[in-house]
């Protein structure tokens, strides 16, 4: 799930740099309120043993099915033990930054993680 320039980009990745990508235009999102940008958003994540879910603000954005996103060998990543990584990146391949003023900020008002017993 991320922001990038312009663009909204809800991803899932898996094996040998196999990537199942969708992106939304943030006109999208500001079409529907033009203060989009300076409010906070419900990123979600449902994950299941069938599908991955990726949502913001309660809209479908990406759904992976997972009995395609075997690896290489056969194994599945998604049916493996995982750990959650909040990351904030600057530059790379979205440009150089130097131009960019800092401290620019970086909020999570809350993360929640529910699992099924």
């Amino acid at each position: 799930m991320e922001y990038y320039r312009d663009t909204i980009l809800a991803n899932t990745a898996w094996g040998n740099g196999t990537w199942n990508t969708v992106r939304t235009p943030l006109k999208h999102f500001l079409d529907i309120d033009p203060a989009w940008s300076s409010k906070f958003h419900v990123w979600r994540m449902d994950w299941d043993e069938a599908y991955i879910r990726i949502y913001l603000d309660n809209e479908l954005l990406n759904e992976t099915d997972l009995s395609k996103t075997l690896n290489p060998d056969g194994t599945n990543p998604f049916h493996q033990p995982e750990f959650l990584l909040l990351n904030l990146a600057i530059g790379s391949t979205g440009g150089d930054p130097s131009a960019t003023k800092f401290p620019t900020r970086y909020e999570v008002d809350y993360v929640r993680v529910y699992q099924r017993t």
